[in-house]
């Protein structure tokens, strides 16, 4: 049911990730709500979620990840074309992003590394079977993959190819992830699969997207009075449910150690990030390695199960977060103090940091990625200090060179295996010696979740069925034919929850699919058969 303008509805916004702060930009500027009657309720000291970035030149700069962009994020960028940049207001955010990324058009000439040398990506090395099977599944109705792996669609030669070295490093896909989301990759952006090889097409903000993104969403919604409620933990959320309808009465939670109630009356909304990728994070340093937590120290995924047990429409969220074996992966960000190993890397592989991006090192057990972003990452960063970010996909296997699991490895470990791959040991041990290198890792337990083979019904609809006043946001809600995993998903989903429930007289954008456009099918064709 939708609402005036006019309305004195009260929205609380479980959550501050971007999904989140979207919605109250939605909210507030396409729905009229004023800002003082939107609440963010956030368990954490920070807002952000997935989208993060902090540190100093001390004690080391950390980013857990960062999401890539393309000119079709057309909700992405639709809600950053109207927030000013951090630090130029004169430009939006997306007009700063856009502008940054025809300055730092992507360009990788050393995509995959063997034994330190390049790699020729020239041909993806696709044999007709594995053709075949890429085109027999994009015509393949989702409905009918049920909750199949890409291992079971593809035969074993086909996860030997270029193709597919490039394509798990890049979306961080692995063999056993849900093959409809694959399908859902394939279509939505294949007139990216001419460029996959020098990651043509790809945009990235100026800074990290918590300096570049978050910090100017916030700014923008404290400016117009939205509440943060840090520090405040949602630990359950009534329903009543009938036949015919269900609608939330009741907000649990616990503020900095103090339980309340919220009730809700019949005009108040409340939009529910259910599970999330970051959440249970660990950070180590140099010298200790990043722990792994389990699931019941993430209030993101037992608020959902508890939700989830109230009715199946509210999906299910142990077909995600229940196998973190299968889910989570390490990623470290290392501060230098010395320029040896970015020298390196340019003379050696011609890497242009902010253009090349990501380095794959394909005989590394924990397949290593690396990427240097243009500098400085951070808006605090000194002249003098240059930051990269990595991640190992596999890192259940003992390294090559440190026989240690990538997740039981200090900073200075992880260091250590990815210069032994690049073979710059010697170059490199006088820097570490001297402590101007400065690893952070992280394990992200739950980094891969969204990927997990589903089914119809696991991922609740954005406004189930009969909802009245609540929606669910963010990567593990249901959004037809776009992908998870990205920054487009999330704020399509805060889009949907508003225009549904609010009278905004706007429509939802629709999802740019790649494939279904004659021209990206023709290019996509060709690029496979180089």
């Amino acid at each position: 049911m939708k609402i005036n303008q006019d309305s004195s509805s009260k929205i609380y916004l479980i959550g501050s990730g971007i999904a989140s702060l979207a919605s109250a930009v939605y909210l507030i500027r396409d729905a009229g709500i004023r800002g003082e009657n939107i609440s963010i309720l956030e368990q954490d000291a920070t807002a952000g979620g997935a989208l993060d970035g902090k540190g100093d030149p001390e004690h080391g700069f950390i980013a857990r990840g960062g999401r890539m962009h393309e000119r079709h994020f057309v909700c992405y960028w639709d809600l950053l074309s109207g927030i000013p940049s951090a630090t130029d207001p004169g430009k939006s955010v997306a007009e700063e992003s856009f502008e940054f990324s025809k300055r730092f058009t992507s360009r990788s000439q050393s995509r995959l590394i063997k034994e330190a040398k390049v790699l020729d990506v020239s041909s993806y090395g696709l044999r007709l079977q594995d053709k075949f099977d890429i085109i027999r599944l994009t015509v393949m109705p989702e409905k009918l993959l049920g909750n199949k792996a890409i291992q079971d669609w593809f035969s074993h030669k086909f996860f030997e190819t270029n193709f597919w070295k490039i394509w798990e490093s890049m979306f961080a896909f692995q063999k056993w992830s849900s093959l409809a989301e694959m399908r859902r990759y394939f279509l939505r952006f294949m007139h990216l699969f001419p460029q996959l090889h020098e990651l043509g097409g790809i945009y990235r903000t100026v800074y990290n997207q918590y300096d570049s993104v978050i910090v100017p969403l916030q700014n923008w919604l404290k400016e117009r009075g939205v509440k943060f409620n840090f520090g405040t933990q949602v630990t359950d959320i009534d329903f009543s449910i009938t036949d015919s309808t269900k609608t939330a009465t009741a907000i649990h939670c616990t503020e900095k150690g103090i339980q309340k109630i919220i009730l809700l009356s019949e005009e108040d909304y409340v939009f529910i990030t259910n599970g999330s990728i970051a959440e249970s994070t660990d950070t180590g340093s140099m010298t200790r390695p990043a722990l792994q937590k389990t699931k019941e120290t993430s209030g993101a995924w037992t608020l959902w199960e508890r939700i989830a047990s109230k009715d199946p429409a509210f999906g299910h969220p142990g077909v995600f977060a229940n196998q973190i074996d299968r889910q989570k992966w390490v990623s470290f960000t290392a501060t230098l103090h010395d320029p040896t190993f970015l020298r390196h890397l340019s003379a050696t592989y011609g890497y242009i940091p902010g253009v090349s991006g990501l380095m794959t090192i394909t005989d590394s057990n924990w397949l290593l990625s690396i990427v240097v972003a243009a500098q400085p990452h951070f808006t605090n960063q000194p002249a003098n200090v240059d930051i990269f970010w990595g991640y190992g996909l596999y890192q259940d296997k003992p390294g090559n060179f440190v026989q240690k699991r990538m997740q039981d490895c200090s900073g200075e470990e992880i260091l250590t295996e990815l210069f032994s791959h690049l073979k710059v040991t010697d170059k490199m041990k006088p820097v570490l010696d001297a402590g101007k290198v400065n690893c952070r890792p992280t394990i992200m337990p739950f980094i891969d979740s969204e990927f997990m083979p589903r089914t119809q019904g696991d991922r609740p609809d954005v406004v189930p069925a009969g909802a009245t006043n609540f929606a669910f946001l963010g990567e593990f809600s249901e959004v037809s034919n776009d992908c998870v995993f990205t920054v487009e998903y999330s704020v399509r989903t805060a889009q949907t929850a508003v225009y549904t429930h609010f009278d905004t007289g706007k429509s939802i954008l629709p999802v740019y699919i790649g494939g279904h456009k004659v021209r990206s099918l023709i290019n996509a064709v060709i690029a496979m058969n180089r």
